[in-house]
């Protein structure tokens, strides 16, 4: 049996466990260290913390303090990794707490975080999704069950000074660009809310003020969002300090490819089980920039889509240079269209495709100008006939609550 090195207390505020952080920072104490081969078990709270509940209101959704997430479980220490290595992690399994049998998905307000389609959504919206072993459903979303795909949204190491300062000049300067826009370009260090782990004082302080937020991807690994990283996955991870510090949390029940309402997956609380070990010397052998990953033998599996194109035209008419998220954006909604027609509100076909196993694809970048992107909506998620028909869309949807929605305040 696996030991279960850190531990998390849900009915506890994340900030009162030191081994749990929500800042990148090459000085965070290691909270346990490990040998290569060995494998172990890690708690994780949802990205908010548990900010957000199990209700019917999306009031805590419009009222997230965003400056507090992620909240990580880890540094985890790997004995003998240095700089230049390659962390090999695999992900042995990955699951629920028994007491806490339930996610979330949210559209945050413009004002607020925004999102992939904020300027059709601009106000925070929630649903709630309960789980029934590997199937999930909504009571905010009717006709619609599918298998999920447990997965760590965001999973990295520790970066170096060097790599910091890097992060820090860089998502400055695209900020300055544009200092006033709604949401903002880039979340840069806020030392008021960070959480150190083990730091303390002056030191915690000092650190924090310039320790990067965990909201974006970058070279380490962090928050990509890969929902291809479930039950036996392999991740290589490039190692950038001494002991590599790795941190894991974020974990999402089921997400479509994209995480397209930002808080776009089916967020949870859980636990996942690693395994951990080295490739010496393994950026400068393979000519590692960033992680590469082998995907999880197991998915749901759905054979039949209805597959939707976009072109980089955006909604205005506006054409753009062989653009592939305006491309995505507009596959995405044309779905969100086309399921209006079976009875589907806006909101709840949109929350449909930041939680669903839908696919997303680059189709075609080279012929000019329109990239072309699809989005794979599979058609056995829901309990009628979503195909295209002579007879046309018949309004199956009835009954229960659309996706709850809290007006920004005055």
């Amino acid at each position: 049996m696996a030991e279960t090195i850190i531990k998390i207390d849900l009915n506890k505020s994340a900030y009162e466990n030191d081994k749990v952080h929500n800042r990148w920072h090459p000085d965070i104490p290691l909270v346990a260290t490990v040998k290569p081969g060995d494998d172990f078990i890690v708690e994780c709270y949802d990205w908010t913390g548990g900010q957000i509940k199990n209700n019917d209101s999306a009031d805590d959704v419009r009222d997230v303090d965003l400056s507090q997430v992620h909240f990580l479980s880890g540094p985890i220490g790997v004995e003998g990794a240095e700089p230049g290595d390659l962390l090999e992690v695999d992900i042995l399994d990955i699951g629920t707490f028994e007491e806490s049998q339930w996610g979330f998905n949210g559209f945050f307000s413009k004002q607020n975080g925004g999102g992939f389609l904020t300027e059709h959504f601009p106000e925070a919206q929630k649903s709630i999704w309960d789980f029934n072993g590997m199937f999930t459903k909504s009571r905010h979303i009717p006709n619609v069950e599918f298998a999920g795909l447990i997965h760590p949204g965001l999973i990295g190491c520790l970066p170096s000074k060097e790599l910091l300062d890097t992060w820090n000049k860089r998502e400055a300067g695209l900020v300055a660009t544009d200092p006033d826009r709604v949401p903002e370009l880039a979340t840069l260090p806020n030392g008021e809310t960070a959480h150190m782990g083990q730091m303390r004082g002056d030191a915690a302080k000092a650190a924090g003020a310039e320790a990067a937020r965990t909201v974006p991807p970058r070279e380490h690994g962090g928050n990509c969002d890969i929902k291809d990283l479930s039950r036996g996955s392999k991740v290589y991870f490039p190692v950038y300090v001494d002991g590599a510090g790795l941190s894991v949390g974020d974990l999402h029940f089921s997400q479509g490819d994209g995480e397209i309402t930002f808080c776009g997956a089916i967020e949870m609380a859980g636990w996942i089980h690693l395994r951990v070990n080295l490739i010496k010397d393994g950026v400068r052998k393979y000519g590692i920039k960033n992680p590469v990953f082998k995907p999880s033998p197991i998915k749901p599996r759905y054979d039949d889509y209805v597959i939707f194109e976009g072109i980089s035209v955006d909604e205005e008419g506006g054409q753009h240079y062989l653009d592939v998220h305006v491309a995505y954006r507009q596959a995405c909604l044309n779905a969100i269209e086309y399921m209006t027609k079976f009875g589907y509100s806006r909101a709840q076909a949109y929350a449909i495709l930041g939680c669903a196993p839908v696919e997303g694809h680059i189709s075609g970048v080279v012929d000019i100008p329109n990239a072309c992107a699809t989005l794979w909506l599979p058609t056995g998620i829901f309990d009628f006939d979503i195909n295209p028909s002579a007879d046309g869309p018949q309004k199956k949807v009835s009954g229960g609550m659309d996706v709850p929605l809290s007006k920004d305040k005055e």
